[in-house]
């Protein structure tokens, strides 16, 4: 709407409004353009006054600025205008950002005599898209974005107009121009089951008390069924929608001070799952042991797939209708997504990333059985075959420090030759170790050596043992010794090191790899393995006999048993 008020005197505004108007943090400017934001404080409802006579045409209308139009606001800076904004213009260019700010050119001044004050209703998501792109805000269009009571429009405008005769003079023309309809859309009814009150709040408030608190606050009762009671709220109420908004509203007026303190609802401290600790304390391993944890895609290429696969033979999963037209296999292996991570490591510089990643793998199944999608832990490194056995039984102590880690050869394209180990937990398969083939590795244009291992999380969920144990510190000293053997190329560490442990006797801890040795000062069929042997007693300190007499049984039975030859 619009109203037009003649013969103003613009000057300086009462003290009691300039004082009102402060206290608001609201610079006052003059008596007429002070009332504009005295009303906006007092019903939220955005005004502005022109200077009538700088109207071009005598009118304004609202429309869309078009395309390359400019404006200059009241703060004297230029904005540009696009075709989606809306303005509110006179008949040759806009005079408002509408719903933000007014232009300076028809601003009220000293010599202004004739004001058309206007109130309107913009949509809140235009001004709100305006006032973002310009980065423009202001009392106007934090009100406009969040909705104003079209219902208090034409209250406003003549609220306006009233002060402005009380404190600027004038003569107020007769007949508002209204465009559109004045009328609020009509509000939804809201239905308040009585019961949900007390399920809410915790106390029982009688229906006439809910409907008098309500009532109050300006909303309108309608007929409802029995235990529930229906109302409207006031257009000026558009935060209320729901019912817990109602209840709210009970509780607010009848008393927050009225609901008692009871004892509070007791609480229970979430805990992880076995399986949560599982990754957790493997995760925390091999983060100690200097790797990264990754996160893949589950889709890998047919290329990629076909670089390892150590758990089956059958063909992969594909997905039909994939958005990644290449990428449309399910993986049945995470070291191939590992791998092309470390090559784009590589490609940016980064030599060397040690990588992990604890996830889903999906295998095929014969026809009739269900495909299985077992949870493994990946990881990659430029490490040796013997250091990342090392990791790996690194990763067993932590999940249970009795468990045995066990090793045999196994062959695979993606390994070494005579570099790939099948590992087991007793008679239970965990999965794989091994140094990348070069044809692997020059498949994937990887710079340097590269092992991986590949480990199924179900073995260690039988084996995990996350009862504190209790490890008393040694009162005693211990002693090292360190042999040498010369052996066979077929026998493995693992064989060894069951002949030493079971032939030392009880005095011996523990039994450490320290190195591997093939080169010209041994046969070519052979190899020579560094191992260290702890020795202590719980209840005395060991005697050099003791330790020589426990050195003698181990090389005696390394010599019997594998043809060891001590070097």
């Amino acid at each position: 709407s619009a109203s037009l008020v003649r013969g103003v005197r613009i000057g300086p505004s009462p003290v009691w409004m300039q004082r009102r108007l402060k206290t608001l943090g609201i610079r006052p400017i003059n008596n007429v353009v002070d009332i504009t934001n005295y009303v906006l404080m007092e019903c939220s409802q955005p005004l502005h006054a022109f200077d009538f006579d700088k109207l071009d045409g005598r009118r304004i209308v609202v429309r869309r600025a078009r395309a390359g139009e400019k404006i200059t606001a009241i703060d004297q800076r230029v904005y540009e205008l696009t075709p989606e904004m809306c303005v509110i213009a006179d008949a040759s260019r806009p005079v408002a950002i509408a719903g933000v700010m007014g232009g300076f050119d028809t601003e009220i001044g000293d010599r202004t005599t004739s004001i058309l004050i206007e109130a309107a209703d913009f949509a809140s998501t235009s001004v709100r898209a305006t006032a973002r792109k310009l980065n423009l805000h202001s009392d106007s269009s934090y009100r406009f974005e969040r909705g104003v009571d079209r219902a208090q429009l034409d209250w406003a405008s003549r609220r306006c107009a009233q002060l402005v005769l009380e404190l600027a003079g004038g003569e107020l023309c007769e007949g508002a121009i209204v465009a559109g309809t004045l009328a609020p859309a009509a509000r939804e009814p809201i239905v308040l089951r009585l019961a949900q009150i007390p399920r809410v709040l915790g106390i029982e408030i009688a229906q006439a008390e809910v409907e008098r608190v309500l009532s109050v606050l300006g909303l309108r009762q309608q007929p409802s069924s029995a235990g529930t009671c229906t109302f409207i709220p006031p257009s000026w109420r558009r935060d209320l929608t729901r019912e817990i908004d109602l209840i709210e509203e009970v509780a607010r007026v009848h008393g927050y001070e009225k609901i008692p303190e009871d004892v509070p609802v007791p609480l229970t401290v979430s805990t992880l799952t076995p399986h949560d600790r599982l990754c957790e304390r493997l995760a925390q391993t091999l983060v100690g042991a200097g790797f990264f944890e990754a996160v893949t895609l589950s889709f890998v290429s047919e290329d990629l797939q076909e670089l390892v696969r150590p758990w089956t033979e059958l063909p992969p999963l594909r997905v039909e209708h994939s958005s990644r037209q290449r990428e449309n296999i399910l993986r049945q292996s995470l070291v191939p997504s590992l791998l092309a991570v470390r090559r784009q490591n590589e490609r940016h510089g980064t030599f060397g990333a040690q990588l992990f990643e604890i996830a889903r793998v999906f295998l095929a199944a014969e026809p009739g059985n269900p495909a299985a999608e077992p949870k493994v832990l990946s990881a990659v490194s430029g490490r040796s075959f013997a250091e990342m056995k090392g990791v790996i039984e690194s990763l067993v102590d932590a999940v249970n420090h009795q468990a045995r880690l066990t090793a045999k050869p196994a062959d695979g394209s993606w390994f070494q030759p005579g570099r790939g180990a099948e590992l087991s937990i007793g008679d239970q398969r965990l999965g794989w170790l091994g140094e990348v083939s070069d044809e692997v590795r020059g498949r994937l244009d990887l710079h340097d050596p590269v092992a991986m291992f590949e480990l199924d999380l179900a073995v260690f969920e039988k084996i995990a043992e996350f009862s504190p144990q209790y490890a008393p510190v040694p009162e005693f000293q211990g002693s090292e010794r360190d042999l040498n053997f010369v052996l066979d190329e077929a026998v493995p560490w693992q064989e060894l090191e069951e002949v030493v442990r079971s032939s030392a006797g009880p005095l011996l801890e523990r039994v450490t790899f320290e190195s591997q040795y093939r080169g010209p000062q041994i046969p070519a069929d052979k190899k020579s393995y560094v191992l260290r042997l702890h020795y202590r007693s719980l209840d005395r300190t060991l005697t050099a006999d003791e330790v020589d007499a426990a050195q003698t049984g181990v090389i005696t039975a390394c010599q019997n048993r594998l043809g060891a030859v001590q070097r």
